[in-house]
This record gives structure tokens, sequence and C-alpha cells, in this order.
């Protein structure tokens, strides 16, 4: 029975999906989505971040290891670890150099919105990585990455009919 129910759902999606449509995109995708420094009032691109401007954001432990993770995903590597240490000072001042900003190693509230946004734009141009999803609480919670698309769908349906999740 669960055969004839799964082929049947199998059958229907196939029947129902464009497959000539099917394939990766040959679209191109505008990467410097950021906010651009040249663009903004003079007083906001001079202006220098430090420890106080920082501060201000109010980055607690968790908004720290996010900025890390954001700086990873868009070349500026570093370790995920919810301090700003002299790596991640260097990563931060490199990606500030790379954008126009004075490199000072510290952010203020214009560049770190200029930071979310650079990295949700690089998140959503490749598709299919599944990259800030939470720990799975089996498994001792490590990071278990699973298929999009058609094939996260099968997979969902056969696992369901099969008591796995």
């Amino acid at each position: 029975m669960r055969f004839w129910v799964l082929a049947s759902l199998l059958l229907g999606f196939l029947i129902g999906s464009d497959a000539a449509k099917a394939g990766l995109s040959t679209a191109t995708r505008d990467m410097s989505a950021a906010t651009d420094p040249a663009a903004l009032p003079h007083e906001f691109t001079k202006e220098e971040s430090t420890q106080e401007t920082e501060d201000q954001i109010g980055l607690d432990r968790s908004k720290r290891r996010d900025v890390q993770r954001r700086l990873t995903r868009i070349g500026f590597d570093t370790k995920v670890n919810g301090k700003f240490d002299e790596e991640t000072r260097a990563a931060i001042a490199r990606w500030q150099t790379a954008r126009g900003y004075p490199s000072t190693g510290f952010l203020n509230a214009l560049q770190q919105e200029d930071l979310l946004t650079e990295s949700d734009t690089a998140a959503n141009a490749s598709a299919g990585v599944e990259t800030d999803s939470p720990a799975s609480p089996h498994r001792g919670g490590a990071h278990r990455r699973r298929p999009g698309g058609p094939i996260g769908v099968i997979g969902g349906m056969i696992g369901g009919l099969f008591g796995r999740r």
C-alpha cells in the first residue's frame, strides 16, 4: 500500500513539474548589492568606527557569532567563537577596506547593516545551500544538511512513510 501511495505521489509530481525549464539559472547576480559608500552622505562614509560605536550596536555573544559567520560567508574568514579577537578584528578591517570604509576593525551601525545585507544577498545567490539552520537535537546537536527542492520533498515523503525524520 505504501509503495502505491509513494508511486502515485512521485508520478503526480513528475507530471506536474515543468522539466523543460528545470536546470541551472543563467541569470547574472549583482553581488555588490550592499550599500555603496559613494552613494551615502559624506558624514556616514567618513565616520570612523570605534569601540564606542560598536558598543552602541549592542552586540552580545550570539550577535558577534552571527557577524563572524557572515564575514566568513562572504570570504573574510574568521573563527566563529563569539569573541572579537585579533583575527576577527583583522577580518572586519579587511572587509571595511574592501567596501571603502575607514579600516578600524570596529563596526558602527551603518557598517553592521551593510554587512547583514551583503551576506544575506550572498546567501540568497547560492541557492539550495543551507547555512544558518539550527542544530539538530538528534545526533548530539550535530548540524544536519538536508537537500532542498524535489529531492527533499521525495526524501521527506519516504522518511514519513517509514517513520524516519
